[in-house]
């Protein structure tokens, strides 16, 4: 059953597994993805005592904007400030997070800010300190960032609108070349993205992160300390696909200097983006190993 929390201009759906009093676990989708993503990840770890949460970003799914003239931006500090003021608006204390492609974005930036509410990290298919325009990417990045400079584009935003799941079916089958994922899979997560400021929110993210398109001044001070990637001070895992066709694993290497407690790397043969998909169980036990060592 999908339930409804309010923050300063969203009116956030998400799905809750577990007992409320359980210690929390929130699972942060990414794009194209919805909640749905962690379907296979969520009973063991309820059935490990966990409580999870599970919330659909802004503009996916049944998330929607209170007011309908807040700017539909897309950028990483916004993203981040939703998930600081979503913890906060479900009273829960600190939690622990996982996310995955966007989620991943969003679940570093908010522990490198917001410490106090997070316990652990586990982060897929991302590395930390790719909030910066400025960074350097290699020749091969910059070819599978294709639809990122497409987007850039107003025949980008056009062939997006225009066909939707085509686009996205298209990017899930070169994003993990050893996956046959079937169509019902697909369906039933796209049905998210009819969400009526889904192409808005993409468009502005992918613009903003490459500088091409400009902050939201409500997220100025978030945004220039992210800058900066600060240093993370939460105990953290990054799971990596060997096979992953839109963020190389290079993107998430070396990257030990950014965290000041436990930190952890893997990089997980033949699988491919959606890795939370492709081999859950590997996800599954990342995600208990990182939380038990708390």
């Amino acid at each position: 059953m999908i339930q409804y929390i309010k923050t300063s201009r969203l009116n956030i759906a998400y799905h809750n597994y577990g007992l409320n009093d359980a210690e929390t676990i929130i699972l942060i989708h990414g794009w194209p993805d919805d909640a749905l993503t962690w379907k296979t990840i969520i009973p063991p770890l309820v059935n490990k005592n966990y409580r999870c949460i599970t919330p659909f970003l802004r503009g996916c799914g049944l998330t929607h904007f209170l007011n309908a003239q807040t700017l539909r931006s897309g950028q990483l500090a916004a993203l981040g400030q939703d998930l600081v003021e979503f913890i906060t608006a479900l009273n829960i204390g600190s939690v622990h997070l996982v996310g995955h492609d966007w989620g991943a974005r969003i679940a570093y930036n908010t522990s490198a800010l917001r410490p106090d509410l997070v316990n652990s990290l586990t982060a897929l298919s991302v590395g930390y300190g790719t909030n910066n325009p400025n960074q350097k990417l290699s020749f091969t990045q910059v070819q599978q960032y294709w639809y990122q400079w497409f987007f850039a584009t107003e025949r980008g935003r056009e062939t997006l609108a225009a066909d939707r799941r085509g686009f996205t079916r298209q990017l899930w089958q070169l994003w993990c070349p050893g996956w046959h994922f079937h169509e019902t899979e697909f369906e039933t997560t796209a049905q998210s993205f009819d969400n009526q400021d889904w192409i808005d929110i993409t468009i502005d993210s992918y613009r903003n992160r490459w500088g091409n398109s400009a902050n939201d001044p409500d997220y100025d001070s978030i945004h220039n300390q992210l800058m900066n990637a600060p240093k993370i001070n939460v105990p953290t895992t990054v799971l990596h696909g060997e096979c992953d066709g839109a963020t190389l694993p290079e993107t998430s290497a070396n990257k030990e200097q950014f965290f000041t407690k436990d930190y952890q790397r893997f990089v997980i043969p033949k699988v491919g983006h959606f890795m939370q998909r492709e081999d859950p169980q590997t996800v599954i036990t990342a995600i208990l190993n990182r939380i038990q060592k708390v």
